[in-house]
């Protein structure tokens, strides 16, 4: 799909106004299925079988078990997704809610919330994990699959990237226990759509009780003249790529 202008500015008015936009069919349901099968590939390679589950997960489930997996950095398992990175479909979205031309590369993971019992994610701000000065942080997740509510799709509250960087408790992963789970709105989506939010945009995702896995993939990214409080996710090898534009200020990252 073109984006126009007009188009453009319609989406980044929703993302302001909002806190958040979901962009239908960036992706064709094909690209996604392939990308999708790239993915679970990937995930193949690995050694271990490590359980991404947030501790602070249990306050959903009532204790009852779930399971998640996860990538850091698909794009240095597979190309593909070196190349998504760049794709002018995505980048030019991403300046257009970032407010600017300058697109760089934060982190990407890859989640696959497995059938049945595919963890979910409490409500919080991605903010705490890698505060900027500015705030001019996005994300971007792709659905490579559907994602209707009972795979346990994202969950928003809209408008609360207003309320600038909340406390949150760290324990078992950054979240907001003064936030009820039961005040997000969900977002259902179909494969190839992505969803852009701010991150300061208080966030979760549901339990997928689903017979099928669910599969994202998650793109930070940020003004590149918005400098980090903190270092953070220095594990990331692609922090500090630039996706669209160039970087301004000549720092050195990673």
């Amino acid at each position: 799909m073109t984006w126009g202008t007009a188009d453009l500015t319609a989406l980044a008015g929703h993302y302001s106004e909002n806190g958040y936009v979901l962009v239908k069919g960036l992706l064709s349901r094909e690209e996604a299925a392939a990308y999708r099968q790239c993915a679970h590939d990937a995930l193949a390679t690995l050694d271990d079988d490590e359980n991404a589950t947030w501790d602070s997960a249990a306050r959903i489930t009532a204790g009852t078990p779930t399971r998640l997996q996860h990538l850091h950095d698909v794009q240095f398992h597979a190309a593909a997704f070196s190349r998504l990175l760049t794709d002018q479909r995505f980048t030019r979205i991403a300046a257009a809610v970032l407010g600017g031309p300058n697109v760089q590369l934060h982190h990407t993971k890859l989640f696959v919330k497995p059938p049945e019992n595919g963890s979910p994610f409490p409500p919080h701000q991605d903010h705490p994990f890698f505060p900027h000065t500015y705030h001019h942080v996005g994300a971007a997740i792709f659905h490579l699959d559907d994602a209707p509510e009972e795979k346990g799709c994202v969950r928003i509250v809209p408008g609360s990237h207003r309320q600038g960087p909340l406390e949150h408790v760290e324990d078992g992963g950054y979240h907001l226990p003064d936030v009820s789970f039961d005040a997000t709105v969900p977002l259902p989506a179909e494969a190839g759509d992505v969803l852009f939010f701010s991150y300061l945009t208080v966030h979760a995702s549901g339990v997928n009780l689903s017979g099928k896995a669910r599969t994202t993939w998650l793109v930070q990214f940020r003004d590149p003249a918005d400098p980090p409080v903190i270092r953070a996710h220095d594990h990331s090898r692609g922090q500090g790529m630039m996706l669209a534009g160039v970087d301004p200020t000549g720092r050195r990252t990673g």
